[in-house]
């Protein structure tokens, strides 16, 4: 059990037996992650307040995997310098972590969660099928991406999923989820709710989605580690991988609205550059900062990167994703210092029953050497308790026993 879940599984000690216990060993100093020397811009808005670190969530996937510095095997070359504050380099087919920064402090994911939007309901919908555009739809921050849906306008889903992937279209984001969660008003909440169901049924505990394009909200963070779990999820899907790699796409006429149709391109300048390159996501907000998501594969090998808070100088989001890939394919296949979790790993966290404390009854005298029952209901509940948690615990057990420290 980690030290850091003693003081609320156990009675503190005595304040007089302090002076015998032994002292806690000191940790590690964290490594510094490589920074290219650039000043961020001067109009950078405030980081939103993220929750505390979970010291059991935070080395979910490896004890190594717990620090807000650099993380890479002992001997393996230095990572690029990248603006990115927080990135991580994993195999999409054996969940290997090769490296990171970072790895799971909360972040905002501005367009990135777009990926966790198409994880969760791309297979719910028909992409054959038509849909009418509503009002509610274009309902997004002004100035933000759209790919230009109309008001009425009739469009295949397979058009609002490449408006999505590749122009990051939030008018796109919002009619699909509308969709999605059975068309009505409420719609859009039902598959927020969604998407976050499916981001802790995954092991992406970090994850909270406000809204389904990554549009800012109150509350709203992922992590790097988060997004490889999921990108793993959406990477796993054909129809998702042909979307993610389509450089152009076309946007149909509406000739009962009497507009044209446009074409628009991929921003995801990877696919065009990168050899070997599988697609991926980009995303930005002001507050969010530029976020990648992005997979290549070469000589049998399939790696993603994922990259939050970079700015846009020296190099590009999609740039120091690249450059990101490089590092991780110049490694040997087995270098590793942890692991994404599977769905099946997390299963019996998260499919735990959870026990309830016995409503308290009333204090009955007690009968002659038999303890009073109220101390009965108190020890119930704290045994409750205890269970309840025990799921992600015995998780973090299974991680540290499968990926020993290196």
């Amino acid at each position: 059990m980690p030290a850091a879940l003693l003081p609320t599984l156990v009675p503190a000690a005595p304040a007089l037996a302090a002076p015998v216990l032994a002292a806690p060993a000191l940790a590690a100093p964290e490594i510094p992650c490589p920074k290219p020397k650039v000043a961020p811009p001067p109009n950078r808005p405030p980081t939103p307040v993220p929750p505390p670190d979970d010291p059991v969530g935070s080395a979910i996937g490896g004890d190594a995997l717990a620090t807000h510095g650099l993380v890479i095997p002992a001997g393996a070359k230095a990572p690029p310098a990248v603006t990115a504050s927080t990135w991580m380099v994993a195999d999409l087919d054996t969940g290997e972590v090769l490296g990171g920064c970072g790895p799971h402090v909360f972040r905002t994911p501005a367009s990135v969660q777009k990926t966790l939007l198409a994880a969760t309901v791309i297979d719910k919908l028909n992409p054959d099928q038509r849909i009418t555009v509503a009002q509610s739809d274009l309902d997004i921050e002004p100035g933000s991406s759209a790919v230009g849906l109309l008001v009425g306008g009739k469009y295949p889903i397979s058009t609002l999923w490449l408006g999505l992937m590749l122009n990051s279209g939030n008018d796109a984001a919002n009619a699909l989820a509308r969709l999605a969660g059975g068309g009505g008003a409420d719609g859009v909440r039902k598959t927020v709710d969604e998407m976050n169901a499916l981001a802790k049924r995954i092991g992406a505990y970090q994850t909270h989605a406000v809204t389904p394009s990554g549009l800012d909200g109150k509350g709203q963070f992922t992590s790097a580690y988060d997004l490889a779990l999921i990108a793993r999820i959406a990477f796993a899907n054909a129809d998702f991988r042909r979307y993610v790699l389509t450089k152009s796409a076309q946007m149909p006429a509406q000739p009962q609205l009497k507009k044209g149709g446009f074409q628009f391109q991929n921003e995801n300048k990877l696919i065009f550059n990168y050899p070997g390159a599988m697609g991926g996501k980009t995303g930005f907000t002001t507050v969010a900062r530029h976020s990648y998501v992005g997979a290549a594969q070469r000589n049998g090998r399939r790696l993603v990167v994922t990259l939050l808070g970079a700015e846009a100088r020296p190099l590009r989001g999609w740039q120091q994703g690249a450059a990101l890939l490089d590092w991780g394919f110049s490694l040997p296949k087995d270098e590793s210092v942890g692991k994404l979790v599977s769905p099946q790993d997390v299963a019996p966290a998260t499919a735990a029953p959870q026990l309830r404390p016995a409503p308290p009854a009333a204090a009955e005298p007690a009968a002659p050497g038999e303890p009073p029952k109220v101390l009965s209901v108190v020890a119930a509940g704290s045994v409750a308790l205890l269970l309840a948690g025990a799921p992600l615990i015995l998780l973090l057990i299974q991680r540290r026993r499968r990926r020993p420290g290196r």
